[in-house]
Parts: structure tokens; C-alpha cells; sequence
């Protein structure tokens, strides 16, 4: 099948006919791309990172058991995390409820700060370059995390797939299986819940000594 390193994912129809094959490498390559965002969504259902990772675990064994019977009526990766999303559900209504989320740490190390950008979305911002300035940005990121914690699991999730794994909208309806209007509003919410909670982070911040 060849390398796939910089150049990203092959077209749809590549991706399902290797896996229909059990291509291992194209599989690799998968699991490479996208575990670590369905992770992140896993943990808006369920209540710690071992069950995140138990819920991946299961959505891609569901996913070799049924890919033969994937239609392409939407995206690979659309059809991927919708099964994600199911299967978390169905582990969360067993864990009975769910805790704050918190999976914006990535192996200890967070790539990137997050904060409100000028769209409304809840994106990527400037890394201050200083030791102080790496100080205030693991602050920004525990209060976003903080933040996205207390919305509800509709909201947190809808939040996540737009602006963490950067899904449109058209994908988000397809995999919570949601209106675009519903969508809208999900998303505005959740925004805007966000967005208040850190505004007084944030001014405080811009004030001089």
C-alpha cells in the first residue's frame, strides 16, 4: 500500500476497499489520524480515560466486523465516529453519570493554546513565548478544560467535534444524527457558555500592574 507519511489519508473508496482487504498498514494509518480526537469525544460520554479508551477500542472492532457493509452514504470517517458516539452513549447510560472532560492534555503535552477567537469559536490562539507566558497558558488551558466540563454532554460534544477535531457541520449532524438548526444551537450555547466563563479570565490578564 505504501507510506502514507505527509501525505495524509487516501480518497474514501481507497481507505474501505484496504480495509475490506485487512490492510494493516492502511489501518495503522487510521488509528494514527484519528484516535486521538475520537478519544476526546468518547470522554464527553463516559467518566474516565480508561472508559474512552475501552469505547475507541470497541468502535474499531465494530468497525473491521462491519465495514463490509458500509454503503459510503457518508464520509469513512463520518460512519467511523458515528459508531464512536453510539458506543460511548451506551457506556455512559451504564456508568450513569459523567465528569468533567479533560482531554485536552495530549501525552502530558499539549501541541497547541486554546482561547476565543474572534469568530466565536473556541480555537487555537498565540503560545507565549515566555516562562511566565507558559505558566499562564497551561492556566488558560486547565480553565477551558474547566469550562468545557460544565456544559452539557449535547453541547460539550457538538463544541468539540467543530472546534477541537474541526469537523463542519454538515459531519457533526451526521454523526450525533442532529438537524442542522439543533446543531446551530448546540454549538451557540456552548460557545457562549465557554466564552463567559473565561471573559473575566481574560481581562484580568490584559490588565497592567
Amino acid at each position: 500500500m505504501g507510506s502514507f507519511e505527509g501525505g495524509g489519508l487516501p480518497p474514501d473508496d481507497i481507505v474501505v476497499s484496504a480495509l475490506r482487504a485487512g490492510d494493516e498498514e492502511m489501518f495503522a494509518a487510521l488509528l494514527d489520524t484519528w484516535s486521538r480526537g475520537m478519544l476526546r469525544v468518547a470522554r464527553s460520554y463516559v467518566s474516565t480515560d480508561h472508559s474512552a479508551e475501552e469505547v475507541v477500542q470497541d468502535t474499531w472492532l465494530a468497525v473491521i466486523d462491519g465495514i463490509g457493509a458500509f454503503e459510503a452514504r457518508s464520509s469513512i470517517k463520518t460512519w467511523v465516529y458515528r459508531i464512536l458516539v453510539n458506543t460511548a452513549k451506551k457506556r455512559g447510560v451504564r456508568e450513569s453519570r459523567t465528569l468533567p472532560w479533560s482531554a485536552f492534555e495530549r501525552d502530558g503535552a499539549p501541541p497547541r493554546e486554546f482561547g476565543p477567537s474572534p469568530d466565536g469559536r473556541v480555537g487555537a490562539v498565540a503560545a507565549w513565548p515566555t516562562p511566565e507566558g507558559e505558566a499562564l497558558a497551561a492556566e488558560v488551558r486547565a480553565l477551558i478544560a474547566e469550562a468545557l466540563g460544565r456544559l452539557p454532554p449535547r453541547q460539550r460534544v457538538v463544541i468539540s467535534l467543530r472546534d477541537v477535531e474541526g469537523c463542519t457541520s454538515e459531519e457533526v449532524c451526521e454523526i450525533l444524527e442532529i438537524s442542522p438548526a439543533n446543531q446551530r444551537v448546540l454549538l451557540h450555547r456552548a460557545r457562549t457558555a465557554v466564552r463567559g466563563w473565561l471573559a473575566g479570565y481574560y481581562e484580568a490578564v490584559k490588565q497592567p500592574e
